[in-house]
């Protein structure tokens, strides 16, 4: 379509930065029903990076809908990019605009995107876009600027040069902390890599694509910092599970009926106290309700 459709696009992307659930569904849905889209105009206008920071939203119905956006769109790029064959039908100016259903999208040759294999997308790799890392003059780290590249490229739709200057930028990072490609150094890109091909932390790699985190602030953040916000919140849960178990295996708990089970409302729990903060400071009561099991905690 015109530029119009392409500003149209744009625009949409935009408001879903700042707007509520509601308005939120209504301009997923419109995304997902009227727009067919390319790797160029993705490029241009960041929607996959928009949508897909959506897919980890707190409400079910923006991040379901985020996700099926996002496969919607790779699947419509890489048949793009099956089809095109060439760049004859790219515009004049290099931009090419989304396009309402039922009209054809040509795709960039430098496009690269997951390739569907017996029907499933494979995660993108440097090897598969063939993006080859350069310029440090070490092939270690040229193969660990290659490893950061796989977990920032594994299921984005970003092109493979923009993906391989932030695994750069990365990987610079890093090197710069340690001064060499020494053990610590190859342990950290390690467990960058790690955090960043978990594919329930979606977010990390776009923001890190996008811009939005920048390289030396991730090359600095630890595991626990990188890890999304459901997997920090199931951390929190198994150790507060684990520091009830370790209370003293021959502690003494007392019962009591008097404090009330927030889960099943019935009065009947064991209780017992320990001071877990400074000796000025009120001891913590850890309570059990011997009805539902329970737990729960108060100083």
């Amino acid at each position: 379509m015109s530029e119009t459709a392409a500003a149209e696009l744009k625009k949409l992307v935009k408001q879903l930065q700042n707007t509520s659930t509601e308005e939120k569904v209504s301009i997923l849905q419109i995304l997902k029903k009227d727009f067919q889209v390319n790797e160029a105009i993705l490029r241009e206008s960041k929607a996959g990076l928009a949508v897909g920071k959506l897919r980890t939203h707190e409400a079910k119905e923006v991040s379901e809908l985020a996700r099926e956006i996002v496969k919607k769109w790779k699947n419509e790029v890489e048949r793009a990019k099956g089809g095109s064959g060439s760049k004859a039908g790219t515009p004049a100016n290099g931009k090419a605009a989304p396009t309402r259903k039922g009209s054809a999208s040509v795709t960039p040759s430098n496009a690269a995107t997951p390739a569907p294999v017996n029907g499933k997308l494979e995660p993108r790799t440097a090897k598969g876009d063939g993006a080859k890392a350069s310029g440090t003059g070490d092939s270690t780290r040229d193969k660990c600027m290659e490893l950061v590249y796989d977990g920032l490229a594994c299921d984005s739709g970003a092109p493979s040069d923009l993906i391989m200057s932030r695994a750069k930028a990365v990987e610079a990072a890093i090197f710069a902390q340690f001064g060499s490609a020494s053990a610590a150094y190859k342990g950290k890109i390690r467990s960058s890599y790690v955090n960043l091909k978990d594919k329930g932390n979606p977010s990390l790699r776009e923001n890190i694509v996008s811009g939005d985190l920048s390289a030396e602030r991730f090359s600095k953040m630890t595991s626990e910092e990188m890890s999304s916000e459901e997997r920090r919140a199931a951390d929190q849960k198994i150790k507060e599970e684990n520091f009830f178990k370790s209370l003293g295996a021959g502690e003494q708990e007392a019962e009591t009926e008097g404090f009330q089970c927030g889960r099943c409302k019935q009065r009947k729990c064991r209780y017992r106290q320990a001071q877990t903060r400074s000796a000025d400071e009120p001891m913590t009561t850890f309570v059990t309700c011997v009805n539902c099991g329970n737990k729960w905690k108060f100083s």
